[in-house]
């Protein structure tokens, strides 16, 4: 999706969660954003939950609407920016920060071979390549490394989460435990759907092994 196609469905659900009750779109997101998934939220979300969820959609958009016009532009960032804007494409906080860096840095790994057969760039192997000269396998064995420390952050922030009361510290709990799905759903995701790796997803979990498809790169790396 182009950034004037990001522009248009970012109009769309952020007037809908904005106005929830008036808003009125043609569009199918429209009906999808309002009656599925944030009627649901509405239902038992504290009015504070619902603020942040806006304020972080609003983030993701902006992010992913970058994202977007650095692949059209062919522009790599360098790898402090990079991160910075990966994480406003999925969420942020301690323990949150380091589950979105997992999952963001882990799909980056999954969506290489994809994203690199369209010659798209926008991606933390390329980053790393371009801004420090390694090599392919280098690379994403780098951003593995990368992956593993956030999961090691993210072990030792919940270990380390502070007590603020029993009615808290079991909504915490709860959160928490829905990060650790969140991470743990991803990486199954990432392998049982065709999005990444076709039909031989399964495959490449047991080897871990991909061939790359033919265009800016052929070769065959481990991940």
């Amino acid at each position: 999706m182009d950034d004037r196609g990001i522009d248009n469905v970012a109009n769309v659900v952020m007037n809908t969660i904005h106005h929830p009750h008036t808003y009125r779109s043609p569009a199918r997101l429209n009906r999808m954003t309002k009656s599925s998934f944030y009627k649901r939220i509405m239902q038992t979300a504290s009015p504070g939950t619902c603020r942040r969820f806006k304020e972080t959609m609003k983030l993701y958009f902006q992010a992913i609407q970058q994202q977007a016009l650095d692949r059209a532009n062919g522009t790599i960032p360098d790898l402090e920016s990079y991160i910075t804007l990966r994480r406003d494409t999925v969420d942020a906080n301690l323990a949150g920060e380091a589950t979105n860096d997992f999952v963001a840095w882990s799909n980056d790994i999954f969506s290489y071979d994809v994203e690199q057969s369209k010659d798209q760039t926008h991606n933390m192997i390329d980053v790393i390549m371009h801004e420090q000269g390694l090599g392919l396998q280098d690379a994403i064995d780098l951003v593995g490394d990368y992956c593993k420390r956030a999961l090691d952050r993210f072990v030792h922030d919940r270990a380390n989460l502070p007590s603020l009361g029993p009615a808290i510290d079991a909504d915490v709990r709860v959160y928490v435990d829905g990060l650790t799905r969140w991470m743990v759903g991803s990486l199954h995701w990432s392998f049982e759907t065709e999005r990444y790796f076709g039909k031989v997803g399964k495959q490449i979990k047991a080897t871990r092994l991909v061939n790359l498809r033919t265009k800016t790169v052929h070769a065959q790396v481990r991940v």
